[in-house]
């Protein structure tokens, strides 16, 4: 039986109390409340009591939780909306933040904390979570005995420090005395199926706070797509142009290639990325099944696919990378000792090794072709900056690719997606593609505001895409770009298309450094630090600065050259150029995209 509010002396609220009361109750209890509340008046306001009690044993128990996200590229952030999106789904009071808008010392007044970060670079933070890494791992930091506390942590196999970042969140808010009310996740960089298992346990572990006696178990997913096609489900998209823009004589190979997005439905912006899934190269697959005594017509089962041996390794399975965990793994099939490299110097050992070195120095091994295969993982998709607007070419998608080629143990090496590129894919060819939002490295929403972009190689990338919007959409705000590479008759890329935007005012200043032209060499930095004055004047106006490219060298080289600038130009103290610095990173007037 299900009480009304009509024809009844109850309010809505009342109702509702009794209605989830009533049909838990046993025929002893019904009885007894009926004569309970058929006493005198003296006694009916002990009901009234038990009622206001009940009110307060029945309301849920308000659970507070706040998300932080370290993220380089955007997939951190993505995650942590979506997980917040479904805890307040579940009315948990939650709030999702990047940890550069997060006041660490808001950390005592949590009761909740829940991390998800990336890994950037050679296990470095990424750079909207420095301030927050740096404080938590300094003597300030508090106590924090109260919180409970859950970290999810992105990064890739390949690299010598997969997930260092997140798990060194974990181990400090573990000496801070914060409780874990979930294992620590580390993901690599197929993290769909893990980070979703992560999140279902987190939100299980939280909302067993609450007095609810019923939890919702609903799988956490991203909002709806615009298009059906993503990294698991990519676009087979044709080439409609591919052309060298280095010129001979060059020592590069720089490809600007056009792909065709007619049908796709796939969307970006500036400063956005194109994923590639790109096939490893066939002679390369073939060389491995033989250097491993394979017959290359075996069938194996791969993702639920049967196919030949051969066939995995070309298009399917990672060859050219040696990294530590898979050779734990492999080590199990061989009485080879493995120990030296694996408690040595494994990155000196890795660098530059594919899998045909690896097994050729430390076989025999004892394995069939599908225990082989099954050790190995997907080949990971590689991110391209966007070169082109949307806006200027919805249609349309270019990217700048340079061909990585090198030697190494005796063997001519080529990058994976750049060898494809350069090598073996023509117009009228198709390569599998989804694109990758970039919430990280954005134009100002105000098209008066100045930029200064900053990009060495094909680091000059999105760079191209940001000035080709501002000239379709006829943004007045001034735009200066810096530009380096090797020599000018030979790799001054995009050369025609910049002198054409300084001409008709879209791009207001351009500096470019060469740096094999001369004796000394000049890179951007150098460039920076002569036009010091002005830059300041820039950023003294407002002006958001970009930077793309090489992370080890370039990149870390233009911040300390801005550095100088904010500290001579300014007359301040090296602490508070560091500490402006900071502050532009965290109002996004300073972003990078670096690799």
């Amino acid at each position: 039986m299900v009480l009304q509010v009509e024809n009844s002396p109850f309010t809505e609220q009342q109702v509702k109390l009794l209605n989830e009361l009533l049909p838990n109750l046993t025929d002893n209890q019904k009885i007894w409340l009926n004569g309970y509340l058929s006493a005198p008046q003296a006694v009916a306001a002990q009901a009234t009591a038990v009622l206001e009690g009940l009110q307060q044993v029945s309301k849920p128990k308000t659970i507070t939780a706040t998300i932080l996200y370290a993220s380089q590229t955007g997939n951190s952030q993505k995650l942590a909306e979506c997980f917040g999106a479904e805890l307040a789904q579940n009315q948990v009071d939650v709030n999702v933040a990047s940890m550069s808008d997060f006041k660490p010392k808001d950390l005592k007044k949590l009761d909740n904390l829940f991390i998800i970060a990336s890994t950037h670079g050679e296990g470095e933070a990424p750079d909207n979570a420095i301030g927050f890494y740096d404080f938590l791992h300094s003597k300030r930091a508090p106590k924090l005995d109260q919180l409970n506390y859950a970290v999810l942590a992105l990064g890739d196999s390949s690299y010598e420090f997969f997930c260092k970042t997140g798990a060194d969140f974990d181990q400090r808010l573990s000496e801070l005395g914060a409780t874990a009310i979930a294992p620590r996740v580390d993901c690599d960089v197929d993290y769909e199926d893990d980070a979703a298992a992560w999140l279902t346990t987190v939100q299980q572990a939280l909302l067993k706070q609450s007095s609810q006696t019923e939890v919702a178990t609903q799988t956490v997913t991203a909002p709806a797509p615009t298009s059906t096609y993503n990294k698991k489900n990519p676009f087979q998209a044709e080439i409609l142009e591919k052309i060298n823009l280095n010129m001979d004589g060059s020592n590069k190979e720089t490809y600007h290639i056009e792909l065709s997005l007619e049908g796709s439905g796939l969307t970006f912006e500036p400063g956005d990325s194109l994923g590639i899934i790109p096939q490893n190269d066939p002679a390369l697959a073939a060389q491995l099944v033989e250097v491993l005594g394979f017959d290359a017509t075996t069938q194996v089962t791969v993702q639920d696919t049967t196919v030949t041996v051969l066939e995995a390794l070309t298009n399917t399975l990672e060859i050219t990378v040696v990294s530590k965990p898979l050779v734990q793994k492999l080590a199990a099939f061989t009485k080879t000792d493995i120990t030296p490299i694996l408690e040595g110097d494994f990155h000196a050992y890795s660098y530059g090794r594919d899998l045909i070195d690896f097994v050729t120095e430390y076989g025999p091994f004892d394995w069939t072709p599908q225990q082989f295969v099954e050790q190995l993982r997907a080949i990971p998709h590689r991110l391209y900056s966007i070169a082109s607007s949307y806006t200027a070419n919805p249609d349309e998608v270019h990217l700048t690719i340079g061909k990585v080629a090198y030697e190494a143990n005796g063997r001519a090496r080529t990058g994976v997606t750049s060898g494809q590129v350069a090598e073996r894919l023509e117009i009228g060819d198709t390569v599998s593609i989804f694109t990758k939002e970039n919430p990280n490295f954005k134009l100002p929403q105000d098209a008066d505001t100045p930029i200064i972009m900053i990009g060495a190689g094909t680091g000059v990338a999105p760079f191209r895409s940001f000035v080709e919007e501002r000239a379709e959409t006829g943004a007045e705000g001034k735009s200066w770009l810096f530009f380096g590479d090797q020599c000018f008759v030979y790799d001054f890329l995009y050369q025609v298309e910049w002198l054409n935007y300084l001409q008709d005012g879209t791009l207001t200043k351009m500096d470019v450094a060469f740096s094999r032209d001369q004796a000394q060499k000049i890179y951007v930095q150098h460039r920076l630090l002569e036009h010091a004055q002005e830059v300041y004047e820039w950023l003294q106006q407002g002006a958001v600065i970009y930077v793309c490219g090489d992370e080890k060298a370039m990149a870390k080289d233009v911040h300390e050259a801005l550095l100088q600038i904010i500290e001579q130009q300014g007359n301040i103290s090296r602490e508070e150029a560091v500490e402006t610095l900071v502050q532009y990173q965290q109002q996004k007037r300073y972003q990078r995209d670096v690799y």
